[in-house]
């Protein structure tokens, strides 16, 4: 983990909760507050005694005062799941400062954050691959590495025919899986190209429970996200789209002729590099900034843009507490 989070980093978000603007159910007894009554150590109210009613919890104080049965009430805390989708498409591997590495910390912190919390944390990623040398342990939740030249093991049945997200790692939970998070994700490199629209599906298919949903990815995808946010969004998830972009992507610093080359589809293009077509270049990644912006807001996403050279103390403590997912 310190590969990714130094010790000051650490000792800075170790006080951070994540929240959401919806109130789950989890399966599991959490560390969350619920407006439904439940049972737990923290007092909420009385309420009459009903017939049937569990005799446990009968506050004898007030019958001795008031000869009068009323039931004691409690906050019940429920179970909060953080799944963090990562773009490892080969395109994120770019920029100064490096656009996957940002993510891997990124991911890195929002995990530690959902695991100190006691939250259950997953994270699926979008393309990709796992260095050998640096997997982590095999577990239930660990994946296998990838056969040559084949999709990874994700959520679900290998035997589906839908495509597979390339990797996961799912149902962490506690300070403990700290670690294995941490070798999951050092282990990813970014190899390849991903099919945004199919992975959701699968993710969306697969998933369990209700929780906060992170997608991080610069969201340049030819075959378009719409279809794929959509899926991510239902089914009760509180969906957070960051958009991370390298400052040479925003401000490109190149000139002259130039032919380009897609690092996933291979596709060329040979061009001029002039003020003009820098001007009109910057229009048009505004533009649809924009229009994911927009996008997102008309669905109940939550969308922030990003840029490589924030710092990341900046990015969590400011930016994100803004935003409404971390407290």
């Amino acid at each position: 983990m310190d590969e990714l989070l130094d010790s000051r980093l650490i000792a800075q978000i170790s006080q951070l909760d994540l929240t959401s603007r919806k109130i789950f159910s989890g399966k599991l007894r959490g560390e969350r507050r619920s407006k439904k009554r439940g049972e737990s150590v923290e007092f909420a109210d009385h309420r009459p005694y009903a017939t049937g009613d569990d005799l446990r919890h009968i506050d004898w104080n007030i019958y001795a005062r008031l000869d009068m049965l009323f039931m004691k009430l409690f906050l019940e805390e429920e179970d909060l799941s953080l799944h963090i989708v990562l773009d490892c498409s080969e395109s994120s591997d770019c920029g100064e400062p490096n656009k996957f590495l940002s993510m891997q910390r990124l991911a890195m912190a929002l995990g530690y954050i959902g695991l100190v919390n006691l939250n259950r944390v997953a994270v699926t990623t979008l393309g990709g691959a796992l260095s050998s040398h640096n997997e982590p342990r095999a577990s239930a939740s660990a994946p296998s590495p990838s056969p040559p030249g084949g999709e990874g093991r994700g959520e679900g049945s290998p035997s589906s025919s839908l495509p597979l997200p390339s990797h996961s790692i799912r149902d962490l939970r506690g300070r403990r899986r700290t670690q294995d998070l941490a070798r999951f994700i050092c282990a990813l490199r970014p190899e390849g190209g991903s099919d945004f629209n199919e992975c959701a599906k699968r993710i969306a298919m697969t998933r369990r429970g209700k929780g906060v949903m992170i997608v991080l990815s610069d969201f340049f995808m030819k075959e378009g996200y719409e279809t794929g946010l959509r899926l991510l969004v239902g089914r009760g998830y509180d969906v957070f789209a960051m958009q991370i972009m390298s400052p040479q992507e925003i401000e490109p610093d190149i000139t002259g002729d130039l032919r380009l080359r897609d690092v996933e589809d291979f596709d060329q293009a040979e061009v001029t590099i002039t003020a003009p077509l820098l001007k009109r270049y910057k229009q048009t990644l505004a533009a649809y900034c924009g229009e994911l912006r927009e996008f997102c807001a008309r669905r109940e996403i939550t969308n922030l843009s990003v840029r490589t050279d924030t710092p990341i103390e900046t990015l969590l403590l400011d930016y994100m507490r803004q935003r409404g997912l971390l407290r």
